[in-house]
């Protein structure tokens, strides 16, 4: 009997069995410029010969499952033979889905996966009481921990004890990857060049030079210097897709300062977006989003729970998602909760080595836990008890 863990994400999908590694994946599908009528999908986008002006058809909108015809062509593509040949009857499935999924959401899913695919059996659970289970799994002395999850629609704040969440202490943030990527690409598109239908190319702009300032004034005036003394500037080389396949950051001894490149590659230089993008991961109210920040959520988060708990929460904060890899983001946070938290209660923040397949490593674990078979519904419960009974068995 085989174990497929798939954390179906809003921008990729983490799938792998759990005796093997995971991949991670595009869970979308892709338009071309060149080749309008045909659609790509997850890996395919490889296959693309200029990416440039990419079409993006999401199955994801603002965080939930919407768009289940794209879902289903990935799914198709990804358990089909040119990926993962699933064997559906005797294939069991782990599937993650977003805290507080809408009940109808959680009927399609249901219904695709025992009807349609017909595994012989599945589990439904939010991506961060898996990413709670691998944490509790590597420190067994542990009894409490908060998971920070800050991925492509959202930020989730979520505190877990003995491996069960604590809903009263849910918070959401909607602030993600997403948002950061379109805001960069208003601020290149005003300052110089117009990038609006650039997703791909400014979201590999904004994972190369963005990075989470210390000290954001400090940097906000050092951006403003002329010529050398600007530490922060940094010219980045947009991909032409024919000699140029990916674009790059030109190293600092190659930057001019002054007058033009002779080599006729296509250049933004970047300063204070750098760090300014990312900032608003910790300052919504930037942009207008009146809401918190992540140092401010988690205290929020943490003071709604129990007095004797809350100790053991700021020394179990575990980051994950992609945007927990932006340079000086985890010691930023730190710094910021420090200033927060009373004196007296110490404050550790970690963040794994891979951020983004850490809650697929706990599926993984969960996979082999000896109580994996009465956590899951198997396809015969389903057939005869309906959606009742994935209501009862999956906490979501």
């Amino acid at each position: 009997m085989a174990t497929l863990v798939l954390d179906n994400g809003a921008y990729t999908a983490k799938i792998g069995y759990s005796q093997e590694t995971v991949s991670v994946i595009p869970n979308c599908q892709f338009r071309s410029k060149t080749s309008r009528l045909k659609t790509f999908t997850a890996n395919q986008l490889d296959e693309i010969k200029d990416p440039s002006g990419l079409f993006y058809i999401l199955p994801f909108q603002k965080g939930y499952l919407v768009n289940w015809d794209v879902q289903r062509k990935v799914w198709d593509h990804l358990f089909g033979k040119e990926m993962f040949k699933v064997e559906f009857a005797d294939t069991s499935i782990i599937i993650t889905e977003p805290y507080f999924n809408f009940t109808s959401i959680q009927e399609s899913m249901n219904e695709i996966l025992f009807e349609e695919y017909q595994f012989q059996s599945a589990l439904r659970i939010n991506a961060g009481s898996l990413s709670a289970h691998h944490y509790f799994h590597s420190k067994p002395s542990e009894l409490c921990c908060l998971v920070v999850d800050s991925g492509f629609s959202f930020t989730h704040i979520v505190p877990y004890c003995r491996s069960k969440k604590l809903k009263e202490g849910i918070r959401r943030i909607n602030v993600g990857g997403k948002l950061l990527t379109n805001h960069l690409k208003e601020i290149i598109s005003y300052r110089q060049l117009h990038v609006m239908d650039e997703t791909h190319v400014i979201n590999q702009v904004k994972e190369d030079v963005c990075y989470v300032s210390q000290h954001f004034y400090k940097d906000m005036e050092v951006a403003q210097m002329k010529g050398e003394e600007n530490s922060v500037m940094r010219d980045y080389v947009l991909p032409d897709f024919s000699s140029i396949k990916k674009g790059f950051c030109k190293p600092r001894e190659e930057m001019l300062f002054s007058g033009k490149y002779k080599t006729g590659e296509q250049i933004l230089r970047l300063t204070n977006e750098r760090f300014a993008v990312p900032e608003m991961l910790f300052h919504p109210s930037d942009i207008g989003i009146q809401e918190m920040g992540i140092p401010e959520a988690i205290v929020h988060s943490i003071q709604s729970l129990p007095e004797d708990m809350q100790a053991h929460f700021y020394q179990n904060i575990v980051l994950t998602g992609g945007n927990t890899l932006f340079p000086g983001f985890r010691e930023r946070l730190e710094a910021e909760l420090r200033s927060l938290v009373p004196a007296d209660l110490p404050v550790s923040v970690l963040l794994p080595a891979n951020p983004i397949c850490y809650s697929w490593e706990g599926g993984k674990l969960l996979a082999h836990n000896p109580d994996y078979d009465e956590m899951v519904v198997t396809r015969d419960d389903y057939e005869e008890n309906g959606h009742c009974i994935c209501e009862e068995n999956f906490d979501i």
